[in-house]
């Protein structure tokens, strides 16, 4: 029993190690569990703001086609008017509103590029119709006309504002995505999260249609 007791005592340390290892293995699979959930929680937060933003964007954007379609209208009370013009307008009118972005699309390059494409045909053809609007008398007196004039000017600089925003967003999003974080949790989820495309436009598209009396 004397000999006994030494051999207890040298026990000791060597459990003692094994449970501060242990403890220190859950700590750290705790711990790496509790950073990924987070790093995951800031990806889905900034993808909900860039949804939210591209909703700002497509309600700018039915604004626009609500209006393409009053100013046709208010344009077609003119019998002279140039038939083309309108045909134009009304076929880059249809085109643009039956392209439909979701969240799939919105990190597909080519079909971003073709909605890009779309918006601004219809805003050139929108340019355009305003344009020969001014050599129509009637139409530049007329208070109704004026007035929605005045609304498509409006509503473009809404468009230009909400695409500023979005695009703000998605910048936001793609560097989170493009960090070790943002890759380890990509890994871990399967590729949940892709790059965001941007709301690009043309040269002459940041200036709303000019509107002069």
């Amino acid at each position: 029993m004397a000999h006994a007791a030494p051999a207890i005592a040298a026990r000791k340390p060597a459990a003692f190690s094994f449970y501060a290892l242990l403890l220190a293995l859950v700590t750290l699979v705790f711990g790496g569990s509790l950073s990924g959930c987070a790093n995951y929680d800031v990806l889905v937060e900034k993808d909900q703001v860039c949804q939210q933003k591209w909703a700002d964007i497509e309600a700018a954007l039915q604004r626009r086609y609500d209006l393409v379609d009053n100013l046709v209208a208010t344009v077609k009370g003119q019998a002279s008017f140039e038939k083309t013009t309108l045909e134009n307008i009304a076929k880059a009118r249809a085109e643009a509103g039956q392209l439909k972005m979701t969240s799939d699309t919105l990190t597909d390059p080519e079909a971003m590029k073709r909605f890009n494409e779309a918006q601004s045909q219809l805003k050139g053809s929108m340019s355009r119709l305003l344009a020969v609007s001014e050599s129509y008398p009637e139409l530049k007196t007329n208070q109704g006309f004026h007035d929605l004039r005045v609304s498509i000017e409006g509503s473009e600089n809404r468009l230009l504002r909400a695409r500023e925003e979005y695009n703000g967003a998605v910048k936001d999003y793609n560097a989170e995505l493009g960090k070790v974080r943002g890759k380890v949790v990509n890994k871990v989820t399967g590729h949940e999260f892709k790059p965001r495309e941007y709301f690009k436009a043309d040269s002459g598209a940041a200036a709303a249609p000019k509107v002069s009396f």
